[in-house]
């Protein structure tokens, strides 16, 4: 599928393109409950601008469609990597990372009473979640800058600097790693329960959604940006 249509319905749409589920929140369209109506009587029913909503909604799925292990990295200068992580990955994180906390914490209030393994999914996440934010903090704010300025002038003091550098932040790669594998397995692969919410679907395509970026993030500075210097 390349486009949605307004006769697609929210419930289909969020399911081939999870993060669909922030934009129809904030229109305020059923995705859940009501998710199997056509977009065009949400449309109707709100007295939304339909044709806006679906081009901002096929721009966005559009670029979410696209990846990374279709280009040829080995092309690219240190400085042109690194921008596309800041402006791919590190961006990604930057909006997802709380939205996606949301829905993780409320299917926890809701069913972990039930279900005692949402309480270590949300420990778990909220701990991603932290390393993450602080992990491509250090990138930006140290690592990246040395790799740029080594770019234009390389010399011996320089290098040294920046292998100290990756090393801490392949360690702290490591540690991320764990926590993926550690929600993966609790939650089954991220399967739902038979039966579940329409939140708890989405939260868990999320989480997915999240850990396959977050292996493309890091097999590219890992096993391409790092093997450079």
């Amino acid at each position: 599928m390349n486009t949605f249509t307004k006769d697609h319905t929210p419930a289909h749409i969020v399911k081939m393109f999870p993060k669909a589920s922030d934009l129809f929140k904030e229109h305020q369209i059923d995705f859940c409950c009501n998710g199997d109506r056509p977009l065009k009587e949400a449309f109707a029913q709100n007295n939304l601008d339909g044709d806006a909503i679906l081009k901002e909604l096929n721009t966005n799925y559009q670029g979410w469609q696209a990846n990374d292990s279709t280009v040829d990295w080995g092309t690219f200068s240190i400085s042109e990597l690194v921008d596309h992580i800041v402006h791919t990955h590190h961006a990604y994180l930057l909006e997802e990372l709380p939205a996606l906390g949301e829905f993780v914490t409320k299917v926890f209030r809701r069913h972990g009473a039930d279900q005692p393994h949402l309480i270590e999914l949300h420990r778990l996440y909220n701990h991603f979640k932290v390393e993450m934010e602080e992990h491509t903090l250090k990138e930006e704010n140290e690592l990246f800058p040395l790799l740029k300025e080594y770019e234009l002038n390389p010399n011996e003091k320089l290098l040294q600097q920046i292998y100290e550098t990756i090393h801490k932040l392949e360690k702290e790669h490591d540690v991320v790693g764990e926590d993926l594998k550690e929600m993966r397995a609790i939650t089954d692969g991220y399967q739902p329960p038979v039966n579940a919410c329409g939140t708890y679907q989405i939260t868990y395509a999320r989480l997915a959604e999240l850990e396959d970026d977050t292996f493309q993030h890091v097999h590219l500075e890992n096993n391409i940006l790092f093997k450079r210097i």
